[in-house]
């Protein structure tokens, strides 16, 4: 459980942040945001059931939280998501990654009918990722479909570029299931869906055309790049899903049974 809340001026700038995270983690709950007055508190607790690691799982949590809140925090103000992120930031790499994102993807550009469009970044192990999704929606059944995902990546001085795309490619694509499928079923204290073959993971046809954007500082060292590129999908997709039907989810998956939430 995450609870977030904050405050913001007409002109986009945002005075306060207060953000609780329960039991996820820690990773990447600090923000490079400059928000004038925060208390970001992480409380451990003790869960019921058996939990283990996953790929950059309290990182995906805190990311999700956060950017879909700014998404929320835009809206309330009738800004731009990509002008009211770059308003609340001076950091330059943060701002780099963001804007080759946005013009990678062609942000800004006019909408096809039934799809929607979203954006997100964030830092994780000294590295920063920004991620742009499209989605269509089908307005009868609710069928969501990633349909394009732009991400850009900074990590330092690359050491191999084309293992560090394939990285990228690999870590987008499986965060794919935690947006929209991936969960675990209970009922009366079982679990519903423990085999492979009840899990959904995602498919080849679930995959979206991919673009990969490597930002190369060989005047930095390099950082991590195994966990922090899948941080980015799940709310850049959460965005992409309310620019195109006017409902914002704010849990995971987005979409169980491949179907967006309307509750």
């Amino acid at each position: 459980v995450i609870e977030v809340s904050s405050g913001v001026k007409n002109d986009g700038t945002v005075t306060a942040w207060e953000f609780h995270n329960y039991n996820s983690g820690a990773s990447g709950i600090q923000v490079k945001y400059d928000f004038a007055n925060q208390n970001i508190q992480f409380h451990n607790s003790k869960s019921p059931l058996r939990q283990g690691s996953y790929r950059g799982l309290a990182a995906t949590a805190n990311h999700f939280a956060r950017e879909v809140h700014m998404d929320e925090l835009a809206h309330a103000v009738n800004m731009d998501p990509v002008e009211f992120r770059l308003k609340n930031l001076t950091d330059e790499r943060l701002k780099a990654v963001l804007q080759a994102a946005a013009g990678a993807f062609g942000w800004g550009r006019k909408k096809t009918q039934g799809r929607g469009v979203g954006i997100a970044c964030g830092f994780e192990k000294g590295s920063y990722i920004a991620t742009a999704a499209e989605v269509s929606v089908d307005a009868k059944t609710g069928h969501v479909k990633i349909e394009r995902v732009v991400e850009s990546f900074e990590c330092g001085a690359i050491v191999n570029r084309l293992h560090l795309n394939n990285q990228v490619e690999g870590a987008i694509v499986q965060a794919i299931g935690g947006a929209l499928f991936e969960q675990i079923e209970f009922k009366n204290g079982q679990i519903l869906n423990g085999k492979f073959s009840k899990y959904r993971l995602p498919r080849f046809s679930d995959v979206p055309t991919i673009d990969v954007v490597l930002l190369d500082r060989k005047d930095l060292p390099s950082a991590g790049a195994g966990e922090t590129p899948i941080v980015g999908l799940a709310p850049a997709v959460g965005n992409a899903i309310f620019d195109a039907t006017g409902v914002r989810v704010r849990s995971m998956p987005l979409a169980g049974d491949g179907l967006v939430k309307r509750g």
